[in-house]
């Protein structure tokens, strides 16, 4: 692994030099994802093994286009929706696990940005400038720029109400001060979507933890002067999304709040939550799916494949595998005919449920299957494994979409249960 691999504290310098390519249709962005997989994941093993950012596989992703998939044509972008996301996704989640989680964070940020509707952002009371300032990100994304997320921190996870990283107006613009954690892409990122609560003067008692009422919003925030990467990640499964910690202490001006109103981070995360739920869906259905690929490959090799008891997990695997993805095409499907509606929200929290449970449970039979000889370091399956295993731990976990899923089972309403808030 080279030098240029490592995280470092500087901002990178990819970003803003464009593709060199016309952006392709949402069809070829997911052949060109198809035939980068299999060269996504000759490499993986060597950057799982280092704990290093996939440099090679983002620099193939910029220059075929893929950073702009969800940036709307007139900007230079693909133009794809939701489900052509998911596809793609699961296509590179196929090669590499850890490279189509930082894709999936990038997406995340130009998804929502581009699929917001104009008419929702006008009845919310943002200004005008806020429609160029978000055009200005997106048509970034189109000539190469990566956007990372920073919204989980030490002590909180991902709940936005727990949050202690601050903000306060300053002059025109705003000062955000604060730690993230499981920043993916940490270093080489362009910018960052951050997650900070109102600060208010004085603060509130016990606001210090995280419990106030302060409005939590979202900002993008500049690779630069006033970031600070801290280098620590060192994790069991997806090792190569260089998800370090992020230090905060920076002044921004007034375009970098998104959406140009205070407080709109959890409403956003209720009305659109299959940029922060469903969008790991997609990748964990391509993670099960390389877990299969490389189960078979290795009993094949050894003579293993007519075991009925071999066959017999490799079946069930294979039907939980299509099954979690079809329920991610379902959700994908009504989250572009039927965005925000009570039912498609409930298949967004079924797509990432299902997602990361059956990655987990395909990877775990699969390697069981294979034996002893797969669980060695470097062996696909291992590392396939442990990625396998970040599914269900990652926002909303397993139990969080459970739990959401039964309350509303039960008829009631899971974005205002009683008991501590999802987000």
């Amino acid at each position: 692994m080279t030098t240029t691999d490592q995280i470092t504290d500087e901002p990178p310098t990819t970003a803003g030099t464009g593709s060199g390519t016309d952006a392709p249709t949402p069809a070829e962005a997911l052949e060109r994802a198809r035939e980068l997989a299999p060269r996504f994941a000759e490499r993986a093993g060597e950057y799982d093994a280092a704990g290093a950012f996939p440099v090679a596989d983002f620099e193939e992703l910029r220059a075929a286009g893929l950073l702009g998939l969800l940036v709307p044509r007139r900007l230079g972008g693909s133009g794809a929706g939701f489900a052509e996301y998911a596809a793609v996704a699961a296509e590179l989640a196929a090669g590499a696990g850890a490279t189509a989680l930082v894709f999936n964070m990038h997406a995340s940020v130009t998804g929502a940005l581009a699929h917001t509707p104009d008419e929702l952002i006008r009845e919310l009371g943002a200004p005008d400038y806020v429609f160029t300032a978000r055009d200005r990100v997106l048509a970034g994304a189109a000539d190469g720029a990566l956007y990372a997320v920073a919204m989980s921190e030490r002590g909180a996870g991902s709940r936005l109400s727990r949050i202690t990283t601050r903000y306060r107006r300053e002059g025109d613009g705003f000062h955000l001060t604060g730690a993230k954690t499981f920043v993916s892409g940490a270093g080489h990122a362009d910018a960052y979507l951050v997650a900070a609560k109102e600060q208010t003067e004085p603060e509130a008692a016990g606001d210090e933890g995280g419990d106030g009422t302060g409005r939590v919003s979202y900002f993008l925030v500049p690779a630069g002067e006033g970031l600070r990467v801290e280098p620590t990640w060192d994790s069991l499964g997806m090792r190569a999304t260089g998800s370090h910690d992020l230090h905060l202490d920076v002044s921004l001006p007034a375009d970098a709040l998104l959406g140009g109103v205070d407080g709109l981070a959890v409403p956003m995360a209720q009305v659109m939550p299959q940029w922060l739920v469903a969008s790991y869906a997609a990748v964990y259905v391509g993670v099960a799916r390389a877990a299969l690929a490389a189960a078979s490959a290795h009993l094949t090799a050894r003579g293993l494949q007519a075991l009925p008891a071999v066959r017999a997990r490799l079946g069930r695997a294979d039907a939980a595998t299509a099954a979690a993805g079809l329920a991610v095409t379902e959700a994908a499907r009504r989250v572009g005919e039927h965005p925000g509606e009570p039912e498609t929200n409930r298949w967004i929290w079924r797509a990432k449920l299902l997602a990361g449970d059956t990655a987990a449970e395909v990877a775990a039979s699969a390697l069981e299957a294979a034996g002893t000889s797969a669980m060695r370091r470097g062996h696909p399956l291992e590392r396939i494994y442990r990625d396998a295993r970040c599914g269900a731990l990652q926002p909303a976990t397993s139990d969080v979409c459970a739990d959401w899923l039964g309350v509303a089972a039960l008829g009631g309403d899971p974005e205002n249960a009683p008991g501590a808030s999802r987000w």
